[in-house]
């Protein structure tokens, strides 16, 4: 069988700096949009943020319809009264979201569903969906993420978790990609510390996952028809990657100590930003592949700095609790590259050559951030091993782009050994 000889790269415009998202109301009318939906969430929404952004959008002439209850952490129901606001609100020239990952992707959805046909389940992956292509273009989408982490604003995914299957899994499609990504630092500087330790995780994995991937060299050759945007590591997303690493070397701590620090948040934007575009690209494999059962199958854990209403793991802190074991376990398929993403974050380890050096990194920083000591801390224990691992292996698109076979007993290991890091 051939390999591959092709791989690809994508990302959407890019407008970056402190005030950047003071300028959307001019964006938008590169686009021709005379009618848009801001949507956001009711936490981000008390900041004034998406007031203020669509006061600026309106004062250029724009309508502005706004959409404040999107759900941290998406759900299949929650999507489902978004799409429906749309849908009744609409039709729309183009979309705004204002937030962090949960607030973007539920912008990707209502875009997609009020451009096409159908609903939820027809789009979502397989096996939990039909996985069907949008037959429609999607319009123009600006994402404004206010927390530093998720890469949403570049990537072509949308999460969400089936409440009925308890089960997280997402939409992938080139077409999810927003238009245009507006990052301003400023709207992250009041985010929380566990926040902040939370989404910078989901940050510096996409920059370990895509870093790591499987080449992308190593595929079966593919036609045209069948490219994925997650085609394997390759030289643009390795260079993303580093830089991301490098750049959380320096700031992630002091992000997390002193939120009200400008420069560090800056650096956390940039590093979200970059990570974002190599594993927008790349892809991502074990780490968050696991990340959809631990979350989906949550049962009374509350982090601080999140709303209080309802058990949750966040997604930056669900893809981090198995990271240390999963890359354990990877160590072997490349070598060279677990050790120089460690020296990346931890440029004092460079005389250190050790499978277990990545790892050891990885739990020194979590437990610096303040970050569950394992899955045992958020409700978890060995009784749910294979309920886990039922639900990682759902998610096969994300694990076939790791560097090595994942089987079931490997997973069921990495579930384990993860109970407690420290």
């Amino acid at each position: 069988m051939m390999n591959e000889t092709v791989f690809t790269y994508a990302a959407p415009g890019l407008k970056f700096g402190a005030g950047a998202s003071a300028e959307i109301g001019h964006d938008l009318g590169q686009y021709d949009a005379r009618r848009v939906l801001l949507i956001t969430d009711p936490g981000v929404a008390a900041t004034g943020h998406p007031t203020r952004i669509a006061e600026q959008i309106a004062a250029a002439g724009i309508e502005v319809v706004v959409f404040e209850d999107a759900h941290v952490e998406p759900t299949d129901e929650s999507l489902a009264g978004a799409v429906e606001f749309g849908r009744s609100e609409g039709p729309f020239d183009a979309y705004v979201a204002v937030g962090g990952g949960s607030a973007i992707d539920t912008a990707k959805a209502v875009n997609l569903l009020g451009t096409n046909e159908g609903e939820l389940m027809d789009y979502i992956n397989a096996p939990v969906g039909r996985a069907l292509d949008p037959e429609h273009p999607l319009k123009p989408l600006i994402a404004v993420p206010t927390t530093t982490g998720t890469g949403s604003e570049s990537t072509t995914i949308c999460v969400l978790d089936v409440l009925s299957l308890k089960v997280k899994t997402g939409i992938s499609h080139p077409r999810l990609r927003p238009t245009q990504a507006v990052v301003d630092p400023e709207l992250s500087m009041s985010q929380p510390a566990m926040v902040t330790a939370a989404a910078g995780m989901d940050i510096l994995c996409h920059a370990l996952e895509s870093y790591t991937a499987r080449w992308y060299a190593e595929f079966p050759a593919k036609r045209a028809a069948e490219r994925v945007p997650y085609c394997g590591a390759n030289p643009i997303a390795d260079m993303w990657s580093e830089k991301a690493l490098s750049l959380l070397a320096g700031a992630f701590r002091t992000a997390v100590r002193e939120g009200s620090d400008a420069p560090a948040r800056e650096q956390m934007a940039l590093a979200a930003t970059f990570a974002g575009m190599g594993f927008g690209n790349a892809g991502v494999h074990i780490p968050h592949a696991n990340a959809y059962p631990i979350a989906g199958r949550v049962r009374d854990y509350r982090p601080a700095g999140y709303p209080q209403e309802e058990a949750m793991v966040p997604h930056g802190m669900a893809v981090s609790l198995t990271a240390p074991e999963a890359f354990r376990f990877t160590f072997s398929a490349a070598p060279e590259r677990h050790l120089a993403a460690a020296r990346l974050l931890d440029p004092s380890s460079a005389a250190v050559d050790s499978p277990d050096l990545l790892p050891d990194v990885l739990t020194t920083l979590m437990r610096d951030i303040g970050l569950p000591s394992g899955l045992a801390e958020v409700g978890y224990d060995d009784r749910d091993v294979s309920d886990l691992v039922e639900g990682s292996l759902k998610q096969q698109r994300l694990l076939a782009t790791a560097p090595c076979e994942v089987r079931a007993e490997d997973l069921a290991h990495i579930f384990a050994d993860s109970m407690e890091h420290w």
